[in-house]
């Protein structure tokens, strides 16, 4: 399912939108948890994020586990291997990373729709912030090595 589309593998097809989604569910979930005032505008585009932005990274992942697979069955060895290795575990880590961060949003989106306010009490502002940055900020910086470690197995030099 998740190997070739008329030849082509579906890792070079699908990666594009982790690449897209998981950037853009970062940069909401801080403007989310540090803008209170935008809360009720942004919420139904964060929820959505938070839910494409994993999905995506993970089809990314089992795609490509795929494309992996295929190329160690074509003998793929030594310094390439080793740069596809740290490439699938930051892979591994983005995926991960950004389903916490979809559900903390997910959390904070419903917190703040069913009170039909914009804030938490402080304790669960504080703690929601904190979690949404913090998430934020290690789905961003793994998505960025991911493709930079991708980009360098495809392009660069071993």
């Amino acid at each position: 399912m998740f190997d070739q589309i008329n030849g082509l593998p579906v890792h070079v097809l699908v990666l594009h939108a982790a690449v897209v989604f998981v950037p853009l569910l970062a940069l909401g979930a801080v403007v989310y948890a540090l803008v209170p005032r935008w809360r009720p505008r942004m919420g139904w585009a964060l929820g959505l994020l938070a839910i494409v932005a994993p999905a995506s990274a993970f089809v990314a992942m089992a795609s490509g586990t795929q494309l992996y697979n295929r190329l160690l069955d074509q003998g793929l060895s030594g310094p390439g291997k080793e740069i596809l290795d740290d490439h699938m575990g930051y892979g591994q880590l983005t995926a991960w990373l950004t389903l916490g961060l979809g559900l903390v949003s997910l959390v904070m989106v419903a917190l703040t729709w069913r009170r039909g306010s914009t804030r938490l009490p402080l304790p669960g502002e504080l703690g929601g912030a904190v979690a949404l940055i913090v998430l934020a900020a290690l789905s961003g910086y793994f998505v960025f090595q991911t493709g930079d470690s991708g980009a360098t197995a495809v392009w660069g030099t071993y």
